[in-house]
């Protein structure tokens, strides 16, 4: 049978409360009459439904108070529904909860089967996006061509589906290796340009002189050998996005042409006169230090701020729990299919070496060492000596869950105790756990 939903009632007046309560069987139901209560209900149980009073202390005459509440509860847990209760001329503070993420409203006095019937569609529309997030989460990887369960490697991805949709600046920054062009080709794809062209230029790989014809285009007689006219990247890209890969390689003398086209939205073939106007949504990419780069004059610092409206970070290979081996898994199952060679697995000691070695040269290492790995190895399974790895680290094993769990909770009690300056009561409501909780935890762990 399945568990029932919990429901929490935010109202501070006594009878209605009781009345609410009994309304609401097969439900959960919590209760709770001001801010802090509601809240500290909100981090122990995590409710999936709450009904909320707008009109609640210090200020029950006005919504104020409730409206703080709403937006609480929602940037604490976005996915709870929340039907906010309301007084008969209060419709405006009804439809401004609605705009501010809750799920609907119900205007006093107060129909049980009616508030019910709202709570009861609530319920049904959380549990389809809950099947909804629980199939997601064991479905297709998060991003096309991304591989990964690392925590902060998800953040990456969800940073990139939330800015995929803007015309916003998009910087990545990361080692070499770790799936800059990826994530980018990603920003395009979920972006309304991804039917038009994803144009990508190596700013490292072409030479100085060539560079700016590369980008800009040129008209016919520019220069010697320049027999007719040209379109650079940039125009090339027009309506879709120019993905800017090594941009900190980029040379200081094309740094303030891009930034005018970075201004102007428009650009001048060599050998040209016209101003050509250009609409596209640049991304770049490098693994260099640019706030390094600024202080000693090799980038331009207007430059940084124009290209960075959006900056990712790009956790390296070796700073994402258990994707060494997820990636090596699936490499090994492209590659044996690529080359036809019936590989069927790895042995555990060239698990260990995965996990053990630092991997410098991140994803593409990693892709080019079980490519060679399932072309040379003689038997069905990839040895340790196929990898060919070295390391003088030990691989880290899995910890018992017990040993996870200890710690925690452990890790979790102190955060708290330190953010509250050692009061147990806000200690334990930040923590969503009771006093006698948290005062158990304490003496587990020594530290009364």
């Amino acid at each position: 049978m399945a568990e029932a939903l919990k429901l929490l009632i935010v109202e501070d007046d006594q009878g209605l409360q009781s009345q609410l309560r009994w309304c609401f069987e097969g439900y959960d139901v919590l209760l709770a009459a001001d801010r802090a209560s509601a809240m500290a209900q909100v981090r122990r149980h995590a409710p999936q439904l709450v009904t909320l009073d707008l009109g609640l202390p210090p200020d029950p005459a006005n919504a104020s108070e409730g409206l703080a509440v709403l937006e609480e509860i929602l940037s604490v847990a976005p996915e709870t529904k929340v039907i906010v209760v309301t007084g008969n001329d209060d419709r405006a503070n009804a439809l401004q909860a609605v705009a501010l993420g809750a799920y609907d409203f119900y205007i006093k006095p107060v129909d049980a089967d009616m508030l019910r019937l709202i709570v009861d569609r609530a319920a049904r529309l959380y549990e389809l996006e809950e099947e909804n997030r629980r199939l997601a989460r064991g479905g297709e990887s998060p991003l096309a061509g991304v591989i990964t369960t690392d925590p902060g490697m998800l953040r990456v991805c969800r940073m990139v589906e939330r800015v995929a949709p803007s015309d916003a600046t998009v910087l990545l920054l990361g080692d070499s290796g770790t799936g800059k062009e990826v994530l980018a080709r990603a920003v395009h794809d979920l972006s309304n340009r991804a039917g038009k062209r994803f144009v990508a230029i190596n700013c490292a790989a072409i030479p100085e002189n060539l560079l700016e014809s590369e980008l800009f285009g040129y008209e016919k007689g520019a220069f010697t050998g320049a027999t007719r006219q040209t379109i650079g990247k940039i125009e090339h890209a027009d309506q879709g996005t120019l993905f800017l890969d090594e941009i900190g390689d980029l040379p200081l003398s094309l740094q303030a042409k891009l930034l005018r086209f970075l201004q102007e939205r428009t650009v001048e073939r060599l050998g040209g006169r016209r101003e050509i106007p250009v609409d596209i949504r640049v991304v770049g990419a490098t693994n260099q230090d640019l706030a390094r780069l600024i202080k000693t004059g090799d980038f331009r610092e207007d430059l940084y701020y124009r290209i960075s409206e959006i900056s990712i970070d790009i956790p390296p290979l070796h700073q994402r729990k258990g994707d060494p081996s997820l990636l090596a898994h699936a490499f090994l199952e492209r590659f044996a299919r690529e080359q036809r060679k019936p590989r069927k697995g790895f042995t555990s000691g060239a698990i260990d070496a995965i996990q053990g070695y630092t991997w410098p040269g991140n994803v593409r290492e990693l892709e080019n060492v079980i490519r060679r790995a399932v072309i040379m190895a003689d038997g069905p399974r990839i040895t340790a000596e196929d990898l060919g790895l070295s390391s003088s680290e030990e691989p880290e094993k899995p910890r018992l869950l017990r040993e996870a769990r200890d710690q925690a909770e452990y890790d979790a009690v102190v955060t708290a105790m330190g953010r509250v300056n050692g009061n147990i009561a806000q200690a334990a409501d930040l923590l969503g756990i009771t006093r006698p909780t948290l005062y158990s935890l304490l003496d587990k762990f020594e530290l009364r």
